[in-house]
Protein backbone atom coordinates (compact mmCIF):
# COMPACT_ATOMS: atom_id res chain seq x y z
CA UNK A 1 0.00 0.00 0.00
CA UNK A 2 2.82 2.40 0.91
CA UNK A 3 4.56 1.71 -2.41
CA UNK A 4 1.31 2.38 -4.28
CA UNK A 5 0.85 5.71 -2.46
CA UNK A 6 4.45 6.64 -3.17
CA UNK A 7 3.91 6.01 -6.88
CA UNK A 8 0.76 8.13 -6.88
CA UNK A 9 2.60 10.92 -5.06
CA UNK A 10 5.48 10.80 -7.54
CA UNK A 11 3.10 11.00 -10.49
CA UNK A 12 1.20 13.88 -8.89
CA UNK A 13 4.37 15.84 -8.16
CA UNK A 14 5.65 15.16 -11.68
CA UNK A 15 2.45 16.50 -13.23
CA UNK A 16 2.47 19.53 -10.93
CA UNK A 17 6.02 20.41 -12.01
CA UNK A 18 5.36 19.88 -15.73
CA UNK A 19 6.28 22.71 -18.07
CA UNK A 20 4.73 23.49 -21.43
CA UNK A 21 7.45 23.30 -24.08
CA UNK A 22 6.31 25.49 -26.97
CA UNK A 23 7.91 25.16 -30.39
CA UNK A 24 7.05 26.50 -33.82
CA UNK A 25 8.26 24.52 -36.82
CA UNK A 26 7.92 26.37 -40.11
CA UNK A 27 8.13 23.63 -42.75
CA UNK A 28 9.43 25.17 -45.95
CA UNK A 29 11.43 24.49 -49.09
CA UNK A 30 14.97 25.84 -49.00
CA UNK A 31 18.27 25.24 -50.77
CA UNK A 32 20.80 23.31 -48.67
CA UNK A 33 24.38 22.23 -49.31
CA UNK A 34 25.36 19.71 -46.64
CA UNK A 35 27.89 17.75 -48.72
CA UNK A 36 29.13 19.99 -51.54
CA UNK A 37 26.02 19.68 -53.70
CA UNK A 38 23.21 22.26 -53.52
CA UNK A 39 19.60 21.15 -53.85
CA UNK A 40 16.15 22.18 -52.55
CA UNK A 41 15.01 20.29 -49.48
CA UNK A 42 12.12 20.07 -47.03
CA UNK A 43 13.38 21.94 -44.00
CA UNK A 44 12.49 23.44 -40.64
CA UNK A 45 13.08 27.19 -41.01
CA UNK A 46 15.63 26.62 -43.76
CA UNK A 47 17.69 23.98 -41.96
CA UNK A 48 17.39 20.36 -40.93
CA UNK A 49 18.30 18.69 -37.69
CA UNK A 50 16.84 21.28 -35.29
CA UNK A 51 16.95 19.97 -31.71
CA UNK A 52 13.82 19.93 -29.52
CA UNK A 53 14.25 19.49 -25.76
CA UNK A 54 12.16 19.00 -22.63
CA UNK A 55 12.46 17.54 -19.16
CA UNK A 56 10.71 14.62 -17.55
CA UNK A 57 6.93 15.11 -17.20
CA UNK A 58 6.93 18.18 -19.49
CA UNK A 59 4.32 18.63 -22.20
CA UNK A 60 5.10 19.46 -25.83
CA UNK A 61 3.06 21.95 -27.84
CA UNK A 62 4.48 22.10 -31.35
CA UNK A 63 2.93 24.37 -33.95
CA UNK A 64 3.63 23.01 -37.44
CA UNK A 65 3.16 25.60 -40.20
CA UNK A 66 3.19 24.02 -43.64
CA UNK A 67 4.70 26.46 -46.14
CA UNK A 68 5.77 23.88 -48.74
CA UNK A 69 5.28 24.80 -52.40
CA UNK A 70 7.92 23.07 -54.55
CA UNK A 71 6.01 20.77 -56.97
CA UNK A 72 9.03 18.45 -57.24
CA UNK A 73 8.55 17.37 -53.63
CA UNK A 74 5.50 16.53 -51.53
CA UNK A 75 3.51 19.55 -50.36
CA UNK A 76 1.53 17.97 -47.53
CA UNK A 77 3.23 16.92 -44.31
CA UNK A 78 2.78 15.21 -40.96
CA UNK A 79 5.21 14.80 -38.07
CA UNK A 80 5.86 11.70 -35.97
CA UNK A 81 7.52 12.01 -32.56
CA UNK A 82 9.53 8.83 -32.69
CA UNK A 83 9.67 6.91 -29.40
CA UNK A 84 7.09 9.04 -27.55
CA UNK A 85 4.33 6.59 -26.59
CA UNK A 86 1.41 9.04 -26.94
CA UNK A 87 -0.53 7.42 -24.10
CA UNK A 88 -4.15 8.56 -24.60
CA UNK A 89 -2.99 10.97 -27.33
CA UNK A 90 -2.88 8.70 -30.40
CA UNK A 91 -4.25 11.54 -32.52
CA UNK A 92 -0.91 13.30 -32.02
CA UNK A 93 1.28 10.38 -33.15
CA UNK A 94 1.66 11.70 -36.67
CA UNK A 95 1.73 8.88 -39.28
CA UNK A 96 -0.36 10.01 -42.23
CA UNK A 97 -3.56 8.00 -42.77
CA UNK A 98 -2.97 5.99 -39.61
CA UNK A 99 -3.73 8.63 -36.97
CA UNK A 100 -4.36 11.75 -39.08
CA UNK A 101 -4.70 13.26 -42.51
CA UNK A 102 -1.67 15.25 -43.63
CA UNK A 103 -1.41 18.97 -42.98
CA UNK A 104 -2.14 20.69 -46.29
CA UNK A 105 0.17 23.36 -47.68
CA UNK A 106 -0.83 26.76 -46.37
CA UNK A 107 -2.30 25.33 -43.17
CA UNK A 108 -1.09 24.72 -39.63
CA UNK A 109 -1.64 22.15 -36.92
CA UNK A 110 -0.55 22.13 -33.29
CA UNK A 111 0.62 18.81 -31.85
CA UNK A 112 -0.04 18.61 -28.12
CA UNK A 113 1.27 15.66 -26.13
CA UNK A 114 2.85 14.87 -22.76
CA UNK A 115 6.19 13.18 -22.31
CA UNK A 116 4.37 10.97 -19.82
CA UNK A 117 7.37 10.40 -17.58
CA UNK A 118 9.56 9.23 -20.45
CA UNK A 119 13.16 10.42 -20.62
CA UNK A 120 16.00 9.83 -23.03
CA UNK A 121 16.84 10.32 -26.69
CA UNK A 122 14.19 10.48 -29.43
CA UNK A 123 13.65 12.15 -32.79
CA UNK A 124 10.98 13.58 -35.05
CA UNK A 125 10.44 13.22 -38.77
CA UNK A 126 7.86 13.51 -41.47
CA UNK A 127 5.63 10.44 -41.58
CA UNK A 128 4.02 11.23 -44.91
CA UNK A 129 5.20 8.86 -47.68
CA UNK A 130 9.01 9.16 -48.02
CA UNK A 131 9.14 12.90 -47.33
CA UNK A 132 11.67 12.78 -44.52
CA UNK A 133 14.27 11.55 -47.04
CA UNK A 134 14.04 15.08 -48.50
CA UNK A 135 15.16 16.54 -45.17
CA UNK A 136 12.39 16.82 -42.56
CA UNK A 137 13.98 15.16 -39.51
CA UNK A 138 15.71 16.11 -36.26
CA UNK A 139 16.51 14.97 -32.68
CA UNK A 140 14.54 15.24 -29.45
CA UNK A 141 16.02 14.95 -25.95
CA UNK A 142 13.95 14.62 -22.79
CA UNK A 143 16.35 15.23 -19.92
CA UNK A 144 16.04 13.43 -16.59
CA UNK A 145 17.01 15.55 -13.56
CA UNK A 146 17.20 12.30 -11.56
CA UNK A 147 19.28 10.37 -14.10
CA UNK A 148 20.94 7.55 -12.11
CA UNK A 149 24.15 7.97 -14.12
CA UNK A 150 24.54 11.73 -13.94
CA UNK A 151 27.66 11.40 -11.78
CA UNK A 152 29.33 9.42 -14.56
CA UNK A 153 29.45 12.36 -16.98
CA UNK A 154 30.12 16.10 -16.87
CA UNK A 155 28.49 17.37 -20.08
CA UNK A 156 25.10 16.53 -21.60
CA UNK A 157 23.73 19.30 -23.79
CA UNK A 158 23.03 20.26 -27.39
CA UNK A 159 26.72 19.91 -28.25
CA UNK A 160 26.69 16.18 -27.45
CA UNK A 161 23.72 15.20 -29.63
CA UNK A 162 25.06 13.50 -32.76
CA UNK A 163 22.84 12.54 -35.70
CA UNK A 164 23.72 10.17 -38.54
CA UNK A 165 21.87 10.46 -41.84
CA UNK A 166 21.99 9.52 -45.49
CA UNK A 167 21.54 12.17 -48.16
CA UNK A 168 20.25 12.03 -51.72
CA UNK A 169 20.70 14.45 -54.60
CA UNK A 170 17.49 13.27 -56.31
CA UNK A 171 14.06 14.15 -54.95
CA UNK A 172 12.37 11.47 -52.85
CA UNK A 173 9.17 11.23 -55.00
CA UNK A 174 11.37 10.31 -57.97
CA UNK A 175 13.42 7.79 -56.01
CA UNK A 176 10.29 6.21 -54.53
CA UNK A 177 9.23 5.02 -57.96
CA UNK A 178 12.22 2.73 -58.43
CA UNK A 179 14.24 0.20 -56.45
CA UNK A 180 15.58 1.29 -53.05
CA UNK A 181 18.24 3.89 -53.93
CA UNK A 182 21.83 4.28 -52.78
CA UNK A 183 22.65 7.45 -50.84
CA UNK A 184 24.91 10.02 -52.50
CA UNK A 185 26.56 10.84 -49.17
CA UNK A 186 26.30 10.42 -45.41
CA UNK A 187 25.97 13.26 -42.91
CA UNK A 188 26.99 13.56 -39.27
CA UNK A 189 25.16 16.43 -37.58
CA UNK A 190 24.04 17.59 -41.00
CA UNK A 191 27.45 17.79 -42.69
CA UNK A 192 29.38 15.39 -44.89
CA UNK A 193 31.26 15.05 -48.14
CA UNK A 194 30.61 13.53 -51.51
CA UNK A 195 33.47 11.42 -52.79
CA UNK A 196 36.26 13.56 -54.22
CA UNK A 197 35.36 16.73 -52.29
CA UNK A 198 37.93 17.24 -49.54
CA UNK A 199 37.12 20.87 -48.75
CA UNK A 200 33.48 20.65 -47.62
CA UNK A 201 33.30 21.38 -43.85
CA UNK A 202 32.83 18.44 -41.49
CA UNK A 203 31.04 18.50 -38.15
CA UNK A 204 33.28 19.09 -35.15
CA UNK A 205 32.47 17.87 -31.64
CA UNK A 206 34.52 19.91 -29.18
CA UNK A 207 35.69 18.36 -25.89
CA UNK A 208 37.90 19.40 -23.00
CA UNK A 209 40.57 17.03 -21.75
CA UNK A 210 39.60 15.39 -18.47
CA UNK A 211 35.85 15.77 -18.91
CA UNK A 212 33.28 13.06 -19.59
CA UNK A 213 30.56 13.48 -22.21
CA UNK A 214 27.16 11.87 -22.65
CA UNK A 215 27.01 11.54 -26.42
CA UNK A 216 23.48 10.93 -27.71
CA UNK A 217 23.71 9.04 -31.00
CA UNK A 218 20.66 9.10 -33.28
CA UNK A 219 20.27 7.31 -36.62
CA UNK A 220 17.89 9.58 -38.55
CA UNK A 221 18.67 7.97 -41.92
CA UNK A 222 16.21 6.66 -44.49
CA UNK A 223 18.09 3.45 -45.18
CA UNK A 224 21.57 2.54 -43.85
CA UNK A 225 22.74 1.30 -40.52
CA UNK A 226 26.12 2.52 -39.31
CA UNK A 227 29.07 1.11 -37.39
CA UNK A 228 30.15 3.94 -35.09
CA UNK A 229 33.56 4.52 -33.52
CA UNK A 230 35.30 7.34 -31.66
CA UNK A 231 38.93 6.92 -32.66
CA UNK A 232 41.09 6.05 -29.67
CA UNK A 233 38.18 6.21 -27.21
CA UNK A 234 35.81 3.68 -25.66
CA UNK A 235 32.05 4.14 -25.28
CA UNK A 236 30.03 3.22 -22.19
CA UNK A 237 26.46 2.52 -23.34
CA UNK A 238 23.82 3.68 -20.80
CA UNK A 239 20.65 4.07 -22.91
CA UNK A 240 18.96 2.37 -25.83
CA UNK A 241 15.92 4.02 -27.45
CA UNK A 242 14.95 6.01 -24.38
CA UNK A 243 15.41 3.10 -21.95
CA UNK A 244 18.19 3.37 -19.36
CA UNK A 245 20.46 0.31 -19.43
CA UNK A 246 23.15 -1.10 -17.22
CA UNK A 247 26.55 0.16 -18.45
CA UNK A 248 28.31 -1.71 -21.25
CA UNK A 249 31.83 -0.67 -22.34
CA UNK A 250 32.50 -1.13 -26.07
CA UNK A 251 34.74 0.18 -28.84
CA UNK A 252 32.06 0.27 -31.53
CA UNK A 253 28.33 -0.13 -32.02
CA UNK A 254 25.94 -0.75 -34.88
CA UNK A 255 22.98 1.61 -34.99
CA UNK A 256 19.99 0.89 -37.24
CA UNK A 257 17.56 3.42 -38.68
CA UNK A 258 15.46 4.95 -35.90
CA UNK A 259 17.62 3.64 -33.06
CA UNK A 260 19.29 5.80 -30.43
CA UNK A 261 22.07 5.18 -27.94
CA UNK A 262 23.56 7.28 -25.16
CA UNK A 263 27.24 6.59 -24.63
CA UNK A 264 29.71 8.12 -22.21
CA UNK A 265 32.96 9.15 -23.86
CA UNK A 266 35.81 10.30 -21.62
CA UNK A 267 38.20 12.86 -23.07
CA UNK A 268 41.18 11.00 -21.64
CA UNK A 269 43.52 10.92 -24.64
CA UNK A 270 46.34 13.32 -25.58
CA UNK A 271 45.07 16.69 -26.82
CA UNK A 272 44.49 16.36 -30.54
CA UNK A 273 42.00 15.58 -33.28
CA UNK A 274 40.29 12.18 -33.58
CA UNK A 275 37.90 10.74 -36.15
CA UNK A 276 34.28 9.95 -35.41
CA UNK A 277 33.61 7.27 -38.00
CA UNK A 278 30.26 6.02 -39.34
CA UNK A 279 30.73 3.06 -41.67
CA UNK A 280 27.46 2.75 -43.65
CA UNK A 281 25.72 -0.43 -44.81
CA UNK A 282 25.15 1.12 -48.24
CA UNK A 283 26.12 4.19 -50.21
CA UNK A 284 29.69 5.54 -50.44
CA UNK A 285 32.06 3.27 -48.52
CA UNK A 286 35.27 3.90 -46.62
CA UNK A 287 36.72 7.14 -45.28
CA UNK A 288 39.03 8.45 -48.01
CA UNK A 289 38.95 12.23 -48.11
CA UNK A 290 36.94 12.46 -44.88
CA UNK A 291 33.71 10.91 -46.14
CA UNK A 292 31.47 9.24 -43.54
CA UNK A 293 33.29 11.11 -40.79
CA UNK A 294 33.24 13.93 -38.24
CA UNK A 295 35.95 15.26 -35.95
CA UNK A 296 36.33 14.93 -32.18
CA UNK A 297 38.52 17.94 -31.33
CA UNK A 298 40.09 18.58 -27.96
CA UNK A 299 40.27 22.18 -26.83
CA UNK A 300 43.80 23.39 -27.54
CA UNK A 301 44.28 21.10 -30.55
CA UNK A 302 45.19 22.61 -33.92
CA UNK A 303 42.36 23.11 -36.40
CA UNK A 304 43.38 20.18 -38.54
CA UNK A 305 41.83 16.95 -39.71
CA UNK A 306 42.99 13.78 -37.92
CA UNK A 307 45.71 11.62 -39.47
CA UNK A 308 44.05 8.21 -38.95
CA UNK A 309 43.00 6.35 -42.09
CA UNK A 310 41.35 3.16 -40.81
CA UNK A 311 38.45 2.31 -38.50
CA UNK A 312 39.25 -0.10 -35.67
CA UNK A 313 36.10 -1.83 -34.41
CA UNK A 314 37.46 -3.72 -31.40
CA UNK A 315 34.61 -4.91 -29.18
CA UNK A 316 31.27 -4.22 -30.89
CA UNK A 317 28.09 -3.88 -28.82
CA UNK A 318 25.84 -6.93 -28.85
CA UNK A 319 22.21 -5.92 -28.39
CA UNK A 320 21.44 -9.01 -26.31
CA UNK A 321 24.05 -7.96 -23.73
CA UNK A 322 22.11 -4.82 -22.81
CA UNK A 323 20.05 -5.12 -19.61
CA UNK A 324 17.40 -2.57 -18.57
CA UNK A 325 18.34 -0.54 -15.50
CA UNK A 326 14.92 -1.17 -13.94
CA UNK A 327 11.86 -3.40 -14.49
CA UNK A 328 13.78 -5.86 -16.70
CA UNK A 329 11.20 -8.68 -16.77
CA UNK A 330 9.37 -8.80 -20.11
CA UNK A 331 5.56 -8.88 -20.21
CA UNK A 332 4.38 -12.34 -19.21
CA UNK A 333 7.81 -13.47 -18.06
CA UNK A 334 8.30 -17.16 -18.87
CA UNK A 335 4.57 -17.67 -19.47
CA UNK A 336 3.16 -17.89 -23.00
CA UNK A 337 1.56 -14.77 -24.51
CA UNK A 338 -2.15 -14.13 -23.93
CA UNK A 339 -3.02 -14.47 -27.62
CA UNK A 340 -1.47 -16.80 -30.20
CA UNK A 341 1.94 -15.42 -31.19
CA UNK A 342 2.28 -13.58 -34.48
CA UNK A 343 4.87 -14.62 -37.07
CA UNK A 344 5.27 -12.05 -39.83
CA UNK A 345 6.80 -13.51 -42.99
CA UNK A 346 8.18 -10.98 -45.46
CA UNK A 347 8.36 -11.45 -49.22
CA UNK A 348 8.99 -9.07 -52.12
CA UNK A 349 6.87 -9.47 -55.21
CA UNK A 350 6.07 -7.25 -58.21
CA UNK A 351 7.76 -4.22 -56.70
CA UNK A 352 6.07 -4.45 -53.28
CA UNK A 353 6.81 -5.92 -49.88
CA UNK A 354 4.17 -8.18 -48.36
CA UNK A 355 3.70 -9.30 -44.77
CA UNK A 356 1.78 -12.58 -44.58
CA UNK A 357 0.48 -11.97 -48.08
CA UNK A 358 -0.61 -8.32 -47.71
CA UNK A 359 1.18 -5.16 -48.79
CA UNK A 360 0.34 -2.09 -46.72
CA UNK A 361 -1.32 0.71 -48.69
CA UNK A 362 -2.51 3.85 -46.92
CA UNK A 363 -6.32 4.04 -46.71
CA UNK A 364 -8.14 7.18 -47.80
CA UNK A 365 -9.59 7.57 -44.29
CA UNK A 366 -7.14 7.40 -41.36
CA UNK A 367 -7.51 4.24 -39.29
CA UNK A 368 -8.03 6.28 -36.12
CA UNK A 369 -10.91 8.14 -37.77
CA UNK A 370 -12.42 4.85 -38.95
CA UNK A 371 -12.41 3.61 -35.35
CA UNK A 372 -13.85 6.84 -33.96
CA UNK A 373 -16.57 6.71 -36.61
CA UNK A 374 -17.66 3.32 -35.27
CA UNK A 375 -16.30 0.96 -37.92
CA UNK A 376 -16.49 -2.71 -37.04
CA UNK A 377 -12.91 -3.65 -36.09
CA UNK A 378 -12.90 -6.57 -38.54
CA UNK A 379 -13.71 -4.15 -41.38
CA UNK A 380 -10.86 -1.69 -40.75
CA UNK A 381 -8.87 -0.72 -43.83
CA UNK A 382 -6.45 -1.46 -45.39
CA UNK A 383 -7.75 -4.99 -45.56
CA UNK A 384 -5.25 -7.65 -44.55
CA UNK A 385 -2.90 -5.18 -42.86
CA UNK A 386 -4.82 -4.34 -39.66
CA UNK A 387 -4.63 -6.68 -36.67
CA UNK A 388 -7.05 -6.09 -33.79
CA UNK A 389 -5.51 -6.61 -30.33
CA UNK A 390 -7.41 -7.02 -27.02
CA UNK A 391 -6.59 -4.74 -24.10
CA UNK A 392 -4.24 -5.63 -21.27
CA UNK A 393 -2.80 -8.64 -23.06
CA UNK A 394 0.73 -9.91 -23.64
CA UNK A 395 1.56 -9.86 -27.36
CA UNK A 396 4.46 -11.75 -28.93
CA UNK A 397 5.69 -11.05 -32.46
CA UNK A 398 8.42 -12.84 -34.41
CA UNK A 399 9.93 -11.75 -37.72
CA UNK A 400 12.18 -14.24 -39.51
CA UNK A 401 15.47 -12.88 -40.81
CA UNK A 402 17.07 -13.13 -44.21
CA UNK A 403 14.07 -11.83 -46.14
CA UNK A 404 14.57 -9.64 -49.24
CA UNK A 405 16.18 -6.32 -48.28
CA UNK A 406 17.17 -7.56 -44.80
CA UNK A 407 18.13 -6.64 -42.18
CA UNK A 408 14.92 -4.68 -41.60
CA UNK A 409 14.80 -2.28 -38.62
CA UNK A 410 11.22 -2.63 -37.35
CA UNK A 411 9.67 0.15 -35.26
CA UNK A 412 6.52 -0.12 -33.15
CA UNK A 413 4.56 3.05 -32.42
CA UNK A 414 2.85 3.54 -29.06
CA UNK A 415 5.05 1.15 -27.05
CA UNK A 416 8.45 0.00 -26.01
CA UNK A 417 8.98 -3.74 -26.32
CA UNK A 418 11.20 -6.41 -24.84
CA UNK A 419 13.47 -8.15 -27.35
CA UNK A 420 13.30 -11.69 -26.02
CA UNK A 421 15.32 -12.97 -28.97
CA UNK A 422 17.69 -10.69 -30.87
CA UNK A 423 19.06 -11.30 -34.35
CA UNK A 424 22.05 -13.60 -34.05
CA UNK A 425 20.65 -15.39 -30.99
CA UNK A 426 19.22 -18.88 -30.75
CA UNK A 427 18.13 -18.68 -27.10
CA UNK A 428 15.21 -16.72 -25.65
CA UNK A 429 15.63 -14.36 -22.70
CA UNK A 430 12.48 -14.09 -20.58
CA UNK A 431 14.36 -12.68 -17.57
CA UNK A 432 16.01 -9.38 -18.47
CA UNK A 433 16.05 -8.68 -22.24
CA UNK A 434 16.82 -5.29 -23.72
CA UNK A 435 13.84 -2.96 -24.12
CA UNK A 436 13.58 -0.56 -27.05
CA UNK A 437 11.30 0.55 -29.91
CA UNK A 438 13.36 -0.36 -33.01
CA UNK A 439 14.86 -3.82 -33.59
CA UNK A 440 16.71 -5.45 -36.47
CA UNK A 441 15.24 -8.59 -37.99
CA UNK A 442 18.73 -9.82 -38.95
CA UNK A 443 20.05 -10.77 -42.36
CA UNK A 444 20.48 -14.52 -41.82
CA UNK A 445 17.70 -16.98 -42.54
CA UNK A 446 18.46 -18.52 -39.11
CA UNK A 447 17.46 -15.27 -37.36
CA UNK A 448 14.06 -15.15 -35.68
CA UNK A 449 13.75 -11.81 -33.90
CA UNK A 450 11.03 -11.95 -31.23
CA UNK A 451 9.53 -9.12 -29.19
CA UNK A 452 6.90 -8.77 -26.48
CA UNK A 453 4.73 -5.89 -25.28
CA UNK A 454 1.55 -5.38 -23.29
CA UNK A 455 -1.55 -3.73 -24.76
CA UNK A 456 -1.96 -0.91 -22.25
CA UNK A 457 -2.30 1.97 -24.72
CA UNK A 458 -5.39 2.00 -26.98
CA UNK A 459 -4.78 3.24 -30.48
CA UNK A 460 -3.90 2.25 -34.04
CA UNK A 461 -0.15 1.68 -33.84
CA UNK A 462 1.81 1.07 -37.01
CA UNK A 463 4.58 -1.56 -36.94
CA UNK A 464 6.87 -0.95 -39.89
CA UNK A 465 10.29 -1.23 -41.40
CA UNK A 466 12.11 2.06 -40.83
CA UNK A 467 13.97 1.87 -44.09
CA UNK A 468 11.64 4.48 -45.51
CA UNK A 469 11.92 3.18 -49.06
CA UNK A 470 10.68 -0.21 -47.80
CA UNK A 471 7.79 1.35 -45.89
CA UNK A 472 6.84 3.18 -49.08
CA UNK A 473 6.59 -0.19 -50.79
CA UNK A 474 4.24 -1.69 -48.20
CA UNK A 475 6.42 -3.13 -45.42
CA UNK A 476 4.07 -2.44 -42.50
CA UNK A 477 1.06 -3.58 -40.53
CA UNK A 478 -1.14 -1.69 -38.06
CA UNK A 479 -2.25 -2.96 -34.66
CA UNK A 480 -5.71 -1.66 -33.74
CA UNK A 481 -5.28 -1.91 -29.99
CA UNK A 482 -8.46 -2.04 -27.90
CA UNK A 483 -10.71 -0.13 -30.34
CA UNK A 484 -13.60 0.01 -27.85
CA UNK A 485 -11.35 1.50 -25.19
CA UNK A 486 -10.20 4.07 -27.68
CA UNK A 487 -13.70 5.35 -28.30
CA UNK A 488 -14.97 5.56 -24.73
CA UNK A 489 -13.99 4.99 -21.14
CA UNK A 490 -10.96 6.18 -19.16
CA UNK A 491 -8.54 5.13 -21.94
CA UNK A 492 -10.40 7.00 -24.70
CA UNK A 493 -8.25 9.07 -27.04
CA UNK A 494 -8.01 12.83 -27.09
CA UNK A 495 -8.45 14.80 -30.27
CA UNK A 496 -9.63 18.32 -30.97
CA UNK A 497 -11.45 20.44 -33.53
CA UNK A 498 -8.23 21.25 -35.37
CA UNK A 499 -7.58 17.52 -35.79
CA UNK A 500 -11.19 17.04 -36.97
CA UNK A 501 -10.57 19.57 -39.78
CA UNK A 502 -7.41 17.96 -41.17
CA UNK A 503 -9.24 15.47 -43.38
CA UNK A 504 -11.92 17.84 -44.77
CA UNK A 505 -9.17 20.30 -45.71
CA UNK A 506 -6.99 17.57 -47.22
CA UNK A 507 -9.87 16.10 -49.21
CA UNK A 508 -10.81 19.53 -50.59
CA UNK A 509 -7.48 20.29 -52.28
CA UNK A 510 -6.36 18.93 -55.68
CA UNK A 511 -4.02 15.95 -55.83
CA UNK A 512 -1.33 18.20 -57.31
CA UNK A 513 -1.12 19.94 -53.91
CA UNK A 514 -0.63 16.67 -52.00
Amino acid sequence: MLNFLACILALTLGSANAKQRHYTLNILDANVNPDGYTRPAVTVDGTFGRLLTAERHDDFQVEVNNQLSDPRMLKGTSIHWHGIFQHRTAAMDGPAFVTQCPIASGYSFKYKFPTGGQTGTYWYHSHYATQYCDGLRGPIVVYDPQDPYQRMYDVDDASTVITFADWYHTFAPVLSGGPPPRPDSHLINGLGRISGNTTQPLSVISVQKGKRYRMRLVNIACSPNYLITFEGHTMTVIEADGITTKPQVVNSLQIFVGQRYSVIVAADQPIGNYWIRASPSNGPQGFVGGINSAILRYQGAPVLEPNGTAQTLGTTLLEQNLIPYSDPTPPGGHNPPDVPPFVFNIVFSNGSFLINGASYESPSVPILLQILNGADPKDLLPKGSVYVLPRNSVIEISVPGGSPGAPHPFHLHGHKFSVVRSAGQTLYNYDNPVQRDVVSTGKSTSDFTTIRFRTDNPGPWIFHCHIDWHLGKGLAVVFAEDPAGQVKGPQSQKHNKAWDQLCPIWDSIPDSDH
